[in-house]
């Protein structure tokens, strides 16, 4: 069992950078792909970054590649989502989810989820 709690969340003006925080609970977070998904007002969810079990191979969607990066420390039994050059399209709530596969863009491989933290993207 993995319970997760997302931080970080909150209002930026375009251009700049928000860092994102997936912290987990629970003894086998190193035995977990990780994967951040994000939904906007009126849309369904999608597939943000992956990182593998031990953070050698990340995925990323094409619409935040060369932007965001995804990272872990299995110590701290933490993921981060570094969010640069934020534009008001990043508006979401982000969300981050545990898996056994991975990385994976796909949401159903994913085990745990998170309750989301809102990030906002002024123009």
């Amino acid at each position: 069992q993995v319970q997760l709690v997302e931080s970080g969340g909150g209002l930026v003006q375009a251009g700049g950078s928000l860092r994102l925080s997936c912290a987990a609970s629970g003894r086998t977070f190193s035995n977990y792909a990780m994967g951040w998904f994000r939904q906007a007002p009126g849309k369904e969810r999608e597939f943000v970054a992956a990182i593998s079990w031990g953070g050698v191979n990340t995925i990323y969607a094409d619409s935040v590649k060369g932007r965001f990066t995804i990272s872990r420390t299995n110590a701290k039994k933490t993921v981060y989502l570094q969010m640069n050059s934020l534009k008001p399209e990043d508006t979401a709530v982000y969300y981050c989810a545990a898996g056994v596969k991975g990385p994976t863009p796909m949401r159903y491989e994913y085990d745990y989820w998170g309750q989301g933290t809102q990030v906002t993207v002024s123009s």
